[in-house]
C-alpha cells in the first residue's frame, strides 16, 4: 500500500490492498475494502463495510459513509459526501448469466452531495455542488448547484455551496438574461443566467 504520510488510520478489520493509494490524513473504517489500483486522497473518511473498486479515483475531503460501494468507471473529485447506503450502479444492462459488460463512466464533480439510498445510474455526470436527496435516483446528468429529488429523479430547484436553498424562479427562454439571488442560510450571493447556471 502507499500511503503518503503515518497519519493514515486504517482500522484493523479494514482489507487494503498493498497496491492501493491512500492520502495523507484519510481515515478508513470498519470491514471498509480498498482493491489494487484504487487511490483514495486525503483527509478522506471512508466508513464501515465501503468497497472501492480498482481503478477507482476519490478526491480529498471526500465523506464516504457506510456501505457505499464505488464501482470501477466512477470518479469522485474533492469535498464530495456520498451519504450511507447510496448506490453506483456499473452494468446498464445486468444479466446474471452475461459474464461481459461495459464500463461507463460516471463523473462526481467538486462539492456534490449525495443523500442517504440515492441511486446513481451509470455514465451519468453530477456537476459540481449540486445535492441529490435522499432516496432520488438519477438517470441523467445533474446541472451545478441543482437540488434533485424523486424517482425518477428531478430537479426542483438549486442550493448554495454551503447547503442552502437559493430562492429561484425559473427563467424564460426569452426576455429576462439573468436574474440574481443570495442564499438564505449564510447570504452569498448568485447570479443566474438563462438555463439557470449559477455565476459566481
Amino acid at each position: 500500500m502507499s500511503v503518503e504520510k503515518e497519519s493514515v488510520f486504517i482500522h484493523p478489520t479494514a482489507d487494503v490492498s498493498s497496491q492501493a493509494t491512500i492520502g495523507e490524513g484519510t481515515k478508513i473504517w470498519h470491514q471498509a475494502q480498498i482493491m489494487p489500483g484504487a487511490r483514495i486522497g486525503g483527509n478522506c473518511k471512508i466508513g464501515k463495510g465501503v468497497y472501492v473498486d480498482s481503478g477507482v479515483s476519490i478526491g480529498d475531503n471526500v465523506k464516504i459513509q457506510n456501505y457505499v460501494s464505488v464501482y470501477k468507471g466512477v470518479t469522485v473529485e474533492d469535498d464530495v459526501l456520498l451519504g450511507p447506503h447510496m448506490t453506483f450502479t456499473n452494468d446498464l444492462y445486468p444479466r446474471a448469466f452475461v459474464n461481459e459488460y461495459t464500463v461507463y463512466e460516471t463523473l462526481i464533480k467538486k462539492g456534490v452531495a449525495i443523500g442517504a439510498n440515492a441511486t446513481i445510474v451509470c455514465g451519468v455526470t453530477l456537476h459540481e455542488y449540486c445535492m441529490i436527496s435522499a432516496g432520488a435516483v438519477v438517470l441523467s446528468d445533474v446541472p451545478s448547484y441543482a437540488l434533485v429529488v424523486g424517482n425518477p429523479g428531478r430537479v426542483v430547484g438549486y442550493v448554495c455551496k454551503c447547503g442552502g436553498r437559493l430562492e429561484v424562479e425559473k427563467l424564460p427562454k426569452q426576455g429576462i438574461q439573468s436574474k440574481t439571488t443570495s442564499c438564505l442560510k449564510c447570504g452569498k450571493g448568485y447570479e443566474f443566467q438563462l438555463g439557470l447556471i449559477p455565476v459566481l
